[in-house]
């Protein structure tokens, strides 16, 4: 049995080469606005209606982490979040383990669509990754 219920998308994260223009096509195209930076990721958290959108820069250690840019051999996309309920962290785990997935480490505390709140990452069967995400806690 299955521990948790997918609730929606939080968010997906793409791997952009020019920060700046795609910020600002975000917002002129879809009307997304910047709800969080941070510089020292190179990344941008943009507001999509009750998701999130965020890009990360190629040339940030987040972009970078992800190898060549979009073309023939590089992806663009580096991972889809799945915002779940509930969130308990050993059942997940025992979860994913028995799916041939485990997590890519141990919880941690990251922002999403509704703030702050706890996650899991592991990859599926192809490579991509994908962002077990619980509740906002304060």
């Amino acid at each position: 049995m299955i521990p948790f219920r997918i609730q929606r998308i939080d968010h997906v994260v793409f791997r952009v080469q020019d920060l700046e223009r795609s910020v600002a096509f975000y917002q002129q195209a879809l009307g997304c606005t910047v709800v969080r930076t941070r510089s020292d990721l190179g990344l941008v958290h943009l507001r999509a209606g009750a998701s999130m959108i965020d890009l990360v820069s190629l040339s940030g250690p987040l972009g970078a982490a992800g190898g060549a840019g979009p073309q023939a051999e590089g992806r663009n996309v580096d991972h889809l979040c799945l915002r779940i309920e509930p969130f308990h962290e050993a059942e997940l785990t025992a979860h994913l383990q028995d799916c041939a997935a485990p997590p890519r480490g141990p919880a941690s505390r990251n922002f999403g669509a509704e703030g702050e709140g706890p996650s899991l990452y592991f990859a599926d069967p192809d490579g991509n990754v994908i962002e077990l995400k619980g509740p906002a806690t304060p």
